[in-house]
């Protein structure tokens, strides 16, 4: 029962990302409020089903802040680097076009669509069931599989390499399910998450800027 239900809920997060989600056609406000929501009620109904907090990644906070927060700091500094460091320009893809909603993008799509959605449905939920069901290099690996082909349709949709955001995602929950487990928390891998996304966002941006002002040269960008 613990393994149906572990493979069943895995199931449902890859349909929800690649399938449900997409023929919903929500405004990014929509899918950031969609999954938001989903992530909260999911995460009530396995506490009223009997997942404890702790298993949840919901009990331990100070020692989340703690891991996630040393976490985080790691790419804010690469991120600084890279921005300090015009050499280094080049090596990144930076958009042509200027996204209109960017400032609600990083201050709450990226939070909540995003990190808060992913962290609670597979750091939380997902880590709870696959912990109960598999032994522990059995229920990392279904994990990392299952975040990975989460990501399916969004990297088709940015018109990245399907196959390269499949393996990327899936080393990433690696590194979340590392903290994770170390932290207690799942604040922990939120915090990086939130530090890798949205200071990626705010780099790129800020390269954007610089390439339309004209501080860099345009075969930079």
């Amino acid at each position: 029962m613990r393994r149906a239900a572990a493979l069943g809920f895995g199931t449902a997060l890859v349909a929800w990302s690649n399938g449900v989600l997409p023929a919903l056609r929500l405004s990014p406000r929509g899918r950031a409020t969609a999954g938001t929501v989903v992530a909260a009620g999911a995460t009530a109904a396995g506490l009223a089903s009997g997942l404890r907090r702790d298993e949840l990644g919901l009990a331990d906070i100070r020692s989340g802040l703690r891991w996630g927060s040393a976490a985080a700091a790691i790419p804010v500094a690469g991120y600084a680097v890279a921005l300090a460091t015009p050499s280094l320009h080049s090596r990144f893809a930076v958009p042509d076009d200027v996204r209109q909603d960017f400032t609600e993008w990083v201050s709450a799509h990226i939070p909540f669509g995003t990190v808060f959605t992913e962290e609670l449905l597979f750091r939380g939920l997902l880590t709870a069931l696959t912990d109960r069901a598999f032994p522990p290099v059995a229920a990392t690996g279904f994990r990392a599989a299952t975040f990975g082909l989460w990501h399916v349709h969004p990297a088709h949709v940015a018109r990245d390499s399907v196959p390269g955001t499949v393996a990327f995602t899936a080393a990433a929950s690696l590194v979340f399910d590392w903290l994770r487990a170390r932290s207690g928390s799942v604040l922990a891998p939120a915090l990086l998450h939130l530090a890798v996304n949205v200071g990626g966002a705010l780099l790129l941006r800020r390269l954007q800027m610089t390439a339309r002002a004209g501080e860099v040269p345009p075969t930079l960008v």
